[in-house]
């Protein structure tokens, strides 16, 4: 089976994103914002997989941009977690760098796609 950078390090995200949910639930008693990231944090994965089955060019450069929405928002997320100091700086800048790592392979993979588009 050919690697997919991009699956597998979606894959590995969601794994740290439920790990944080875990721990936000368990250590610090956090309920809603706990929620918001799992749902978005693992939705980037969801549909950068879905993407891959896409019926058409069109179809997978819809499914990446729906990632590259809840990479923005897990963003978001992540960034109230550390303000408002549920997660400290040293967890929040290693799941920061790795959100905003996969979510320049979209920006690319959409931005190629594009590209083989505009040329046929």
């Amino acid at each position: 089976m050919k690697e997919n950078i991009l699956i597998d390090k979606s894959i590995d995200f969601s794994a740290r994103i439920a790990k944080l949910y875990r721990y936000l639930v368990k250590a610090k008693r956090e309920a809603v914002l706990s929620k918001q990231i799992l749902r978005s944090g693992t939705s980037i994965g969801a549909n950068i997989n879905e993407a891959q089955y896409g019926n058409s060019k069109a179809d997978f450069i819809a499914k990446l941009h729906i990632a590259l929405k809840e990479t923005a928002e897990t963003e978001y997320w992540l960034h109230i977690l550390q303000k408002s100091d549920y997660l400290d700086d040293n967890m929040a800048s290693s799941l920061l760098n790795d959100c905003l790592e996969i979510k320049q392979i979209p920006i690319a993979s959409i931005n190629t796609a594009k590209d083989n588009t505009e040329m046929k």
